[in-house]
């Protein structure tokens, strides 16, 4: 049965081992696919599957876990369970992220994210063709009311904005789009939710109705391709680039 809390209750919880403190035992058996290392931020390039940090039905096997084996310092860097991360990738999204290695780079970094001054750009190839060259989805995302798994566009939502623009169009094996998507806020499955919501699902995405025939994929095209931030201790602008993976090449060089 349910019970409302009221005011002077004392509610006993047992937290899992992780949840009470054991923090993250490192893995060295996660692979970290690492595109720059100093001595303040690592950035790495997530391969499709790999999930970033510890969760329910996750408590192994993670990015962290993997970080934490190489760089045991990041341990002590933020959340114990998410160690160092500012930001995260979906599990079956590919590319770019920084983790913090410092609590100075940890809190540049956070700052930087509510500024909204750390660029993110996504390619993702939707279903359907995008005839506005260029634009911008200005919805708030919250949890579904019909399924706390996911996202949707609610307006009881947190504001959320994606910019977007067409790199190409394409007919065949159907009609679909290549766009590039440029987050200005941060919120889960925002590019999923948002581009789903204007008609256009990510293809592959199962969760937001990317799945049909014409052209079948094992995860959402989604590739996480261009990642920009200053610099935690140097002050200087930095970005990277990074290819299709394998994958999504395969899929790419289907199109017509």
């Amino acid at each position: 049965r349910s019970y409302r809390v009221a005011e002077g209750d004392v509610v006993d919880v047992d937290l899992p081992e992780a949840a009470a403190g054991a923090g993250v035992e490192p893995d060295p058996d996660v692979e970290v696919g690492v595109v720059a290392v100093d001595d303040h931020v690592i950035v790495v390039d997530k391969p499709p599957g790999l999930i970033v940090h510890p969760g329910a039905g996750h408590p192994t096997g993670t990015l962290v876990h993997g970080l934490v084996a190489r760089w045991p310092e990041i341990a002590g860097v933020g959340d114990p369970l998410r160690p160092g991360i500012v930001h995260r990738l979906d599990a079956g999204t590919s590319g770019l992220l920084v983790v913090a290695r410092t609590p100075l780079a940890y809190d540049s970094l956070v700052a930087q994210m509510a500024a909204r001054t750390v660029e993110r750009r996504y390619l993702a190839l939707v279903w359907g063709r995008v005839e506005a060259p260029v634009g911008l989805i200005d919805a708030p995302v919250g949890r579904s009311q019909r399924d706390r798994t996911q996202m949707a566009v609610s307006a009881e939502g947190r504001d959320a904005r994606t910019g977007y623009e067409v790199v190409s169009r394409h007919d065949e094996p159907a009609a679909l789009t290549l766009v590039a998507c440029r987050l200005e806020t941060g919120r889960t499955h925002q590019v999923r939710v948002h581009l789903a919501a204007i008609g256009h699902p990510v293809v592959g995405d199962v969760r937001y109705g990317g799945v049909r025939p014409q052209l079948q994929m094992n995860r959402p095209f989604l590739h996480a391709f261009e990642l920009g931030f200053e610099h935690p201790a140097t002050g200087e602008r930095c970005r990277w680039t990074s290819p299709l993976p394998p994958d999504l090449e395969d899929v790419r060089e289907l199109l017509h």
